[in-house]
């Protein structure tokens, strides 16, 4: 193989690569993503914890969003979704890219969310009925 189809056969195996580090890499909590900001700062992330005050929402446009809170019970950020996610509450984990996001106002303003991928819902660890 040589030319064009050397450097597409490259630039795949990078891309795969990269697809493979990021579904490969291990969850971490919430207070672990908000401890290093640099490190995690628009890296796609894997993050576990707790979902709670789910909220629907509309654009103009007509487009849905989703946003909750996501929590390991010391810290909170909130995610944002774009395809409704199979639960309202509880344990999940997200996939996503961490952002900041800075608003300026009468004073500078900004916090942590995640763009959410994926959320995976966790089963509750409470008996199971029939």
């Amino acid at each position: 193989m040589s030319g064009p189809f050397l450097s597409l056969g490259v630039a795949l195996v990078g891309v795969a690569l990269v697809a493979v580090t990021a579904s490969q890499a291990a969850p971490v909590s919430v207070g672990e993503l908000l401890s290093d900001l640099d490190r995690f700062r628009d890296r796609p992330v894997i993050v576990s914890g707790t979902i709670s005050q789910f909220r629907e929402h509309v654009t103009r446009t007509g487009t849905r969003y989703y946003t909750f809170d996501f929590s390991d019970g010391t810290q909170t950020v909130r995610v944002t979704a774009f395809e409704k996610p199979q639960c309202r509450a509880g344990a999940a984990t997200v996939e996503g890219t961490f952002e900041q996001v800075k608003w300026r106002v009468k004073v500078n303003y900004s916090y942590e969310k995640i763009t959410a991928w994926t959320v995976t819902c966790l089963p509750s660890d409470g008996p199971k009925t029939k």
